[in-house]
C-alpha cells in the first residue's frame, strides 16, 4: 500500500510538472504562433506532426484490439475491452492536439466542414477522426451504461454524482438492457473496425501520395501505419494490464497477460517483416530519393534514435523479454516489453517525418539560399519540446481521472458476466 501511495505521488508530481512546462509553451504558442518552431523552410513538418501520427497510431491499435472482443467474440481479451476503448479515446485526443497546434491558423480548422474540399485527403483525415471520435465516446458509453447507472445507485460524493451525469438518466439495469447494449456496442465495432482501418491507413495514404518525396511515395505505408499501430497499441495495453489489473497473482491474470504477450511478439516480428522489406527493398532499388533518407536514418547525425531506439527497445528487447520463458511470466518484464515498445515508436514516427524532409528536392538548394531556415538539420526547439510535454501531461492526467472515476480497470471473466 505504502509503494502505491509513493506511485500515485510521483505520478501525479510528473502530470503537475508536465503541466506547468507545457503552459509555457502554450503561451509562447499563441502570442508567437510558429516562429519559436525550429522547422523552416525544408522541413516544414517535426516534432507535432510525429507526435500527431504517433498518438494515432496508438488510439488505432488500442481500438483494433478492442474490436478482437466486440466483432469477433475473441472472449479471451474481454476484461482488457473496456480499458483498450478509453486509451483509444484518451490518445485520439492527444493526437488531435498535437496536429491542432501545428495549424498555422488554429481558429480556422472549422472551415474543413464549412468549405469542404473533397479531393483533400487532409479533408477526408479530419472527417474520418471526427466520426471515429463520436463512435469512440457512443460505443464506450453504451458498453459501460448499466456501470454508470450502478455506480450512480451505490456511491455517493464526487463519484457517485459523476456516474449519474454519465448515467444521463438511464436506470435500468436489469439483464435484457445489457443484451441491447451489447448488441448495441457489436454494431458499433463493426462500424468502427474498417473506420479505424481507413483513417490509420489513410495516414500512411496521407504521406504515400506525396510523389515528391520519393521515401514516402508508394503503395506500403498504409500498411507500415496499420501494422505499427497494432504493435505500438498492443504494447501500451500489456504494459497497462501488466501493471494496473487489480486481480495481480490469479491464474486468471497470469493466463491473459501470457496471451498477450503472444499477441504482441507475434505483431512485433510481423513490423520486423515490413520494417526489412521497406529498408532493403528501398536500399537494393539504389534510387537516390529512396536510399538518402534511409542513411540519413541509419548512420546520420541521431542514428541511435534508429539503432537504439527503433531497432533496440522496438525489436530486440521486446522479443527477448516476450520469448524468454523466465522474463514472458513476470508481470514486471512484460511491462517493460509493453513500454519499451511504446518509447521506442516516438522514434519511429520520428523517423518517418523528418529525414525524408531533410533530403532537399534540387541538389546545392540549401547552399543557392543563404537563410536560417533553409536547413537540412532540425532539433525541436524548446516551445515545441514545452508545449509537446504539456499535451502528454495532459494526457496523463485524463486517463489517470478516468480510470479511478470510471469503470474500466481490467475485471475478470466473472465480474465481465454479472
Amino acid at each position: 500500500m505504502k509503494n502505491s501511495k509513493l506511485g500515485m505521488a510521483a505520478y501525479w508530481a510528473v502530470v503537475i510538472i508536465s503541466l506547468v512546462i507545457g503552459g509555457y509553451g502554450l503561451y509562447w504558442r499563441l502570442t508567437t504562433g510558429h516562429i519559436l518552431a525550429n522547422y523552416g523552410q525544408l522541413i516544414t513538418w517535426g516534432l507535432w506532426v510525429a507526435m500527431y501520427i504517433y498518438f494515432i497510431g496508438l488510439s488505432a491499435g488500442a481500438f483494433l484490439i478492442s474490436a478482437l472482443v466486440f466483432v469477433f467474440h475473441v472472449e479471451r481479451f474481454r476484461p482488457i475491452a473496456r480499458l483498450a476503448l478509453f486509451t483509444a479515446l484518451i490518445s485520439l485526443l492527444m493526437a488531435l492536439l498535437f496536429i491542432w497546434f501545428d495549424l498555422g491558423h488554429m481558429g480556422r480548422f472549422y472551415e474543413v466542414y464549412s468549405r469542404p474540399n473533397f479531393r483533400s485527403m487532409m479533408a477526408w483525415m479530419v472527417w474520418l477522426y471526427t466520426a471515429y471520435f463520436v463512435l469512440l465516446i457512443f460505443e464506450f458509453w453504451f458498453e459501460s451504461r448499466q456501470d454508470f447507472v450502478r455506480c450512480g445507485q451505490e456511491k455517493g460524493g464526487f463519484n457517485g454524482f459523476i456516474c449519474r451525469v454519465l448515467a444521463l438518466g438511464s436506470k435500468n439495469t436489469e439483464p435484457e438492457g445489457r443484451e441491447r447494449d451489447e448488441r448495441v456496442v457489436r454494431v458499433l465495432g463493426a462500424i468502427g473496425l474498417p473506420l479505424a482501418i481507413m483513417f490509420h491507413g489513410g495516414v500512411g495514404a496521407l504521406f504515400g501520395v506525396v510523389a515528391a518525396r520519393p521515401a514516402w511515395h508508394g503503395g506500403l505505408f498504409p500498411l507500415l501505419f496499420l501494422v505499427a499501430a497494432l504493435v505500438s497499441g498492443g504494447g501500451l495495453l500489456m504494459a497497462l494490464y501488466a501493471w494496473l489489473a487489480p486481480n495481480k497473482g490469479s491464474e486468471e491474470y497470469k493466463s491473459l497477460l501470457s496471451d498477450m504477450g503472444r499477441l504482441v511478439l507475434a505483431l512485433v516480428l510481423l513490423d520486423v517483416i515490413f520494417t526489412f522489406a521497406e529498408y532493403s527493398i528501398a536500399l537494393y532499388g539504389g534510387v537516390p530519393g529512396d536510399v538518402l533518407p534511409l542513411i540519413e536514418i541509419m548512420s546520420g547525425p541521431f542514428w541511435w534514435v534508429f539503432w537504439i531506439g527503433q531497432i533496440g527497445l522496438g525489436m530486440v528487447v521486446p522479443i527477448i523479454l516476450l520469448s524468454w520463458k523466465r522474463t514472458s511470466s513476470s508481470t514486471f518484464w512484460v511491462g517493460i516489453a509493453g513500454m519499451s515498445i511504446v518509447l521506442a515508436f516516438v522514434g519511429v514516427r520520428l523517423n518517418i517525418v523528418i529525414p525524408p524532409l531533410s533530403v532537399p528536392e534540387l541538389q546545392g538548394l540549401v547552399n543557392a539560399v543563404p537563410s536560417p531556415r533553409m536547413t537540412t538539420q532540425y532539433i525541436p526547439s524548446m516551445m515545441e519540446w514545452a508545449l509537446g510535454i504539456g499535451i502528454v501531461g495532459l494526457g496523463l492526467a485524463l486517463f489517470a481521472i478516468g480510470y479511478n472515476l470510471l469503470p474500466v480497470k481490467p475485471r475478470g471473466d466473472k465480474e465481465v458476466m454479472s
